[in-house]
């Protein structure tokens, strides 16, 4: 079993297989060129793997591929398989933008993959296009009419920005509810990637414009999820709100995070990271263990959001969400 410094159990690794994206997301990385770590700097899947391995081994149970977009990484469902058939008793999951699903949802059950998060931020061609900076809806609508096509579990995750996206809310609830899929309404998380010109919605703005349809009623959080449940009275539909400017996001924080390149990441709004990649590359588990084990007793108790407006002079993390997936 794996216990952070602050007792709480880590069982959950996300697991970034690729920092590069074929989306350019106003709120990720909207100036980023089209480039990519050299090939020679990312580990193998055999050297992600043998560190999951002796992680799942040491508790972990739940494991989700990320990126950028892990789509574009050439042979992930034989990665996946890998994965699976260690344990396939793990929560195997993966957050992608859905691009590429149409062909890739099959090959993705068969490896052994369960459930997938998909990022949908707009129902309108021309709104999609902006925050993504292109031509994206029609293949996101049939990558998850695929995955659900095939036996995914699917889950869509909403990022509702000011002036841009926020009049959708109730049409992208509506859709997902119409489709059988839970939505989460994701605060924006301030980064000095994003373009500085957006304004996120803060939850009680969210949850006012859902009620300007429908009467909710507070479920609470699931366990260690970080989205906070809410059901529509009228309808009985379940959605979650993802609110990291409060600090109960963190009370029961049960993950960590490695990147492509091997670095282990206590804390997605925090930019210390410690490296297993000279480790793994020589077989020697017992060292990144090592590692692991000095990164958890560091783990931090809470993020370094506030509630409330950002206030002038507050630290933005400097940390690339596009590469530790979010």
């Amino acid at each position: 079993m794996l216990i952070d410094g602050h007792g709480r159990t880590v069982n959950y690794l996300r697991v970034s297989v690729t920092e590069r994206c074929n989306f350019r997301c106003q709120y990720c990385m909207p100036e980023k060129p089209f480039s990519w770590v050299p090939k020679e700097n990312l580990l193998s899947f055999e050297e992600l793997f043998l560190f999951i391995k002796a992680a799942m081994d040491e508790g972990v149970d739940k494991i989700r591929i990320t990126g950028g977009e892990p789509l574009l990484r050439e042979d992930l469902d034989t990665f996946i398989k890998m994965i699976n058939d260690h344990n396939p008793d793990v929560d195997l999951a993966m957050t992608t933008n859905g691009f590429l699903l149409p062909e890739a949802a099959p090959r993705l059950k068969a490896a052994g993959l369960k459930r997938l998060n998909i990022s949908l931020d707009s129902l309108k061609p021309d709104i999609a296009a902006k925050i993504a900076q292109k031509d994206v809806l029609s293949h996101v609508l049939a990558g998850i009419d695929k995955a659900l096509e095939v036996g995914l579990k699917v889950k869509i995750n909403m990022v509702p920005l000011k002036g841009i996206n926020d009049e959708e809310i109730i049409d992208i609830l509506d859709y997902c509810r119409q489709k059988g899929m839970k939505v989460r309404f994701i605060e924006y998380m301030e980064n000095r990637h994003a373009d500085e010109s957006l304004k996120g919605m803060h939850g009680k703005e969210i949850l006012s414009k859902i009620k300007e349809k429908y009467t909710i009623r507070a479920l609470g959080r699931e366990g260690a999820s970080p989205s906070f449940n809410y059901i529509i009275e009228e309808n009985g539909y379940e959605f979650g709100l993802i609110d990291p400017h409060k600090h109960d996001f963190c009370e029961s924080c049960n993950r960590i995070r490695l990147t492509a390149e091997g670095f282990l990441i206590p804390c997605l709004y925090f930019d210390e990271a410690m490296s297993i990649a000279e480790h793994v590359k020589k077989g020697d588990v017992e060292a990144a263990s090592q590692v692991l084990a000095k990164v958890l007793k560091d783990k931090p108790k809470e993020n370094r959001w506030i509630e409330g407006e950002m206030e002038e002079g507050q630290e933005v993390s400097s940390r690339a969400f596009y590469e530790t997936g979010g």
